[in-house]
């Protein structure tokens, strides 16, 4: 087949504001398993979005952002229901910033031969399809963006919010207008990426690097965490809303702790949802169970609530339920990315 006719169909992103949950989770909600489980997460969100002074974070790791749900994230910042994002860089960079670059993700099948997909340099994440050459543009702008900015040390979300300021700038570039990256550039909610290298910007920062040895900005993990900390002590009352786990979760969790090795007391994470498919078998869960990070003073097991489900699944119909019920439009802006101004 040609490479024209494999990038053919392209993933389009679901609208939560177009349909109504509500009917669907009020019933999920007098049912059993990952009904029952899905209505009690939902209810939970809610409750981060009406208690006052709760700042939401939202944890994102594997591929729902290729997979159809970007524009649910960016819906959750257009609608006030999250105050930070912690996630993988893949999610940011070669799924979100790739398309605000005017790419996209094509419908693929799981069976296909992947021998036959690398001869059309072709790229596949399970039933998805992407370019790679369209994704190494995606690496060489990262590069180009780096060789604009002053060579020093930056954490993640300093250079995320340089990406965001540079899709404002350069319009012509940016093709999609309503990426996360600049959605949450322009509301002020501040992005991070722990393990930012693991994706399109480790490629980019590479070469920025080896074109620049002597003179070049490094991303550093350290300034992640404390700016992150920084966030969890001035906000004190925190909710956790995570889709999938691994190093987003456990580094969101981990602030708690880092807090108080700061020598500042503050509040376990009050309330806490986790849609995953990980189970706890290999003794983590993708970085432990809710309840298992009671244990480290972490997370508080009063509102807390595993679904095991694939989030593409469930997760439009817990953020179209409450788009819908509207408490968002009465709750306070944090803006955290106003701190580190």
């Amino acid at each position: 087949m040609k490479k024209s006719d494999l990038l053919r169909d392209t993933i389009k992103h679901i609208d939560v504001k177009s349909f109504d949950a509500t009917q669907l989770i009020n019933a999920m909600r007098d049912m059993s398993f990952t009904s029952r489980d899905t209505a009690t997460a939902a209810d939970i969100f809610g409750r981060m979005i009406k208690e006052d002074g709760c700042s939401v974070f939202l944890t994102l790791a594997g591929s729902t952002s290729a997979g159809g749900c970007m524009q649910v994230y960016v819906d959750m910042i257009r609608s006030n229901m999250i105050d930070v994002v912690v996630a993988t860089g893949a999610s940011i960079v070669d799924m979100d910033f790739f398309e605000a670059l005017g790419f996209k993700h094509y419908k693929g099948d799981p069976y296909m031969d992947d021998k036959m997909l690398r001869n059309n340099y072709i790229d596949r994440i399970y039933d998805t399809l992407i370019d790679e050459k369209e994704l190494q543009a995606c690496d060489h702008t990262i590069g180009d963006i780096a060789n604009l900015l002053e060579p020093r040390p930056y954490s993640s979300r300093e250079f995320i919010h340089e990406m965001g300021r540079w899709l404002v700038k350069n319009p012509d570039k940016a093709k999609k207008k309503n990426s996360l990256v600049q959605v949450a550039y322009e509301h002020k909610v501040p992005i991070f990426c722990p393990a930012f290298t693991d994706s399109s910007a480790g490629f980019g920062l590479v070469k920025h690097q080896w074109d620049n040895p002597e003179k070049h900005l490094s991303i550093d993990s350290v300034k992640d965490f404390l700016e992150l900390t920084q966030i969890k002590m001035a906000a004190s009352t925190t909710g956790l809303f995570m889709i999938g786990g691994g190093v987003p979760k456990n580094f969101t969790q981990d602030t708690v702790i880092c807090a108080e090795i700061l020598g500042k007391d503050v509040p376990m994470h009050k309330y806490a949802v986790q849609i995953t498919v990980a189970d706890a078998r290999d003794g983590a869960c993708s970085s432990s169970t809710l309840k298992e990070a009671a244990s480290w003073g972490k997370v508080d097991t009063v509102y807390e609530q595993m679904v095991y489900a694939e989030a593409t699944s469930v997760l439009p119909l817990i953020v179209s339920y409450l788009y819908h019920k509207g408490d968002w439009r009465k709750r306070k802006k944090y803006e955290w990315a106003k701190l580190f101004n």
